[in-house]
C-alpha cells in the first residue's frame, strides 16, 4: 500500500484547543510505524486538480488570507482557520489525493491511503467549512473521472459527520457516486436519505445519536455496500474519519475500531470485485487520539490483509 503524506501538513495550526490539531496527524502517522506501507511525499496539487472542484475565484480569494497568516492567524469561518503554514499544508493535502489516484490508476499499487491534514469533505465548492478549505476527495475523484478518463468513480464517506461538500460535487454528477453514513442530527445538518443526487447517485444512511456496530452495520449492508455493487466503479475512494468512535469526542454514536476493519475488508471485497483492488483513502475527522490510532491502524491494516 502507498502511503501519501508530508511535514507541512503538521505545521497547519489552528488555534489551542481546536479539535483539528497536529497531534491527529501524528497520532496516526505512529500507529502506521509498524505497517508495511510504500512511503510518498504528497505534492502540491495542481490548479488544473483544484478547479475542477473549487472555482477560480474562490481560490484566488484564499491567497489574501494566506498572506495576512503571517505571524497571524486568519479565521475563515467559525470553525475554520489558517495560520502561516496552512497554505502549503492544504495544497499537499489535496495534492496526495491527486497524487494518489494517479499512482494506483498507473498499477504502482492498488490501494493508497493519504495521511493528511486540514481534512475536506466539509469544504464546499465556493466555500470553506467545518476545518476544511478544500475538498481533497472530491478533487481526487474528479481528477480520476477527467485526467483518467474514467465513467464510474465512488466515493464512500463514514466520518461521522456528513460529507455536505463531496455531496454537492457528486449530485450533479452522474459519474460520481456518494455514499454516506453519519450522525443525525449532527452538524452540518444535512444527508437526509430523501437527498439522492441527479441520478440516485447520493446515497445517504443518517443514523441516531447512540448507534452502535449492529446499527451502522446494518446501514452499510443495506444501504452503502449494495449501491456501491450496483454502481460497479472503476475507482473506490473513501472519506475515512473515524468520529464515529464511540470514545471520540465530537458525536455520540458507539463504533470502535472492530468497525472500521469490518469496513475496509467489505470495500477491500468490492474493490476487487469491480476495479481490481483500486481504493484511495483519505484521512478526515477523528478527534480523540487514542482512538483515531486504533482506528486508523485497525482500518489499514484489515485492508492489506483482508
Amino acid at each position: 500500500m502507498l502511503l501519501f503524506t508530508h511535514p507541512s501538513m503538521l505545521r497547519h495550526e489552528p488555534p489551542p484547543g481546536h479539535a483539528e490539531h497536529a497531534g491527529r496527524l501524528q497520532a496516526v502517522l505512529d500507529a502506521f510505524e509498524g505497517l508495511s506501507f510504500d512511503r510518498r511525499e504528497a505534492p502540491y496539487a495542481t490548479v488544473d486538480a483544484i478547479t475542477r472542484v473549487h472555482p477560480s475565484r474562490y481560490v484566488e480569494a484564499l491567497e489574501p488570507a494566506f498572506a495576512e497568516t503571517e505571524g497571524a492567524r486568519v479565521r475563515l469561518d467559525p470553525d475554520t482557520y489558517l495560520s502561516e503554514g496552512s497554505r502549503e499544508a492544504i495544497y499537499r493535502a489535496a495534492g496526495a489525493c491527486a497524487a494518489a489516484v494517479d499512482a494506483v490508476m498507473a498499477g504502482e499499487d492498488e490501494m493508497a491511503f493519504c495521511a493528511v491534514r486540514p481534512p475536506g469533505h466539509h469544504a464546499e465548492p465556493v466555500s470553506p467549512m467545518g476545518f476544511c478549505i478544500f475538498n481533497n476527495v472530491a478533487i481526487g475523484a474528479l481528477h480520476a473521472l477527467e485526467a483518467h478518463g474514467l465513467s464510474r468513480v465512488a466515493v464512500v464517506d463514514f466520518d461521522v459527520h456528513h460529507g455536505n461538500g463531496t455531496q454537492t460535487v457528486a449530485e450533479a454528477e452522474p459519474r460520481l457516486l456518494f455514499a454516506s453514513t453519519h450522525q443525525a442530527p449532527l452538524y452540518p445538518g444535512t444527508g437526509d436519505a430523501r437527498e439522492t443526487g441527479i441520478a440516485g447517485n447520493v446515497i445517504n444512511a443518517p443514523l441516531p445519536a447512540g448507534a452502535g456496530s449492529a446499527q451502522w452495520r446494518q446501514a452499510m449492508e443495506t444501504r452503502v455496500l449494495p449501491a456501491l455493487d450496483a454502481f460497479a466503479p472503476e475507482l473506490i475512494l473513501v472519506s475515512a474519519g473515524f468520529d464515529a468512535h464511540k470514545a471520540d469526542p465530537l458525536a455520540q454514536m458507539e463504533l470502535d475500531e472492530t468497525d472500521f476493519a469490518w469496513a475496509a475488508s467489505n470495500l477491500r471485497e468490492l474493490s476487487l470485485r469491480h476495479c481490481q483492488g483500486k481504493l484511495v483513502s483519505t484521512l478526515e475527522g477523528g478527534y480523540d487520539l487514542r482512538a483515531l490510532a486504533r482506528s486508523a491502524q485497525a482500518y489499514v491494516t484489515a485492508l492489506q490483509h483482508g
